[in-house]
């Protein structure tokens, strides 16, 4: 009698996409410097010369990681957002959108906050952590001007503070369900004090 080793947590497609997909698992599981490129290897799949050839080193394969965390939450926002037309309701699609994130049984914080307190100042995790929350903030402040805000970039940086906060909240005390709702009731405050 023949065995073949179970294929299922291998991931499938070519090596640049199981390298990422397995860096995206590790990573935010467990943290950028306490997870090696053997690991990352051995759960791709692929050989050391494949990651070095893909990304030439380990800071590029965790720039790569940021950058599809970062590409997934524009869509998950994005698509949260066209949901509804009125402006309020979609800065308020936001935060709901994040709350759904919160209950997701692998949640662990985010992910760029945890990558850069790991990192050297200047490098790539840097900057691809400035660039998501530059991204972040510029979302919110669009949606400040939209919704009629007199100082939309002083009400998109609160709003920027909000689910900044409320993914820390949500990550240290353990999926409280209480963070996302405390947090909504906060921006609708918030946006009834500043909207006309």
């Amino acid at each position: 009698m023949t065995t073949t080793a179970s294929t299922s947590s291998v991931p499938r497609g070519g090596a640049r996409e199981r390298l990422l997909e397995a860096a995206n698992e590790l990573f935010y599981a467990e943290g950028v410097q306490s997870v090696g490129i053997d690991r990352i290897i051995e759960r791709a799949g692929v050989a050391k010369a494949s990651l070095y050839n893909l990304f030439g080193s380990k800071e590029e394969l965790v720039a790569a990681y940021l950058a599809s965390r970062h590409e997934g939450t524009v869509d998950r926002l994005t698509a949260a957002m066209a949901k509804v037309d009125d402006p309020r309701e979609r800065i308020l699609a936001v935060f709901d959108a994040q709350a759904k994130l919160f209950r997701s049984p692998d949640f662990n914080g985010c992910a760029f906050n945890a990558a850069s307190t790991e990192a050297p100042a200047g490098g790539l995790v840097e900057r691809a952590a400035d660039d998501f929350r530059g991204w972040i903030r510029s979302m919110f402040v669009t949606l400040a001007r939209e919704a009629g805000a007199k100082d939309p970039a002083i009400l998109g940086r609160q709003l920027h503070l909000l689910y900044d906060g409320a993914g820390l909240a949500a990550r240290m005390d353990h999926r409280d369900r209480s963070v996302a709702t405390s947090t909504r009731s906060a921006v609708q405050i918030l946006l009834d004090s500043t909207l006309a």
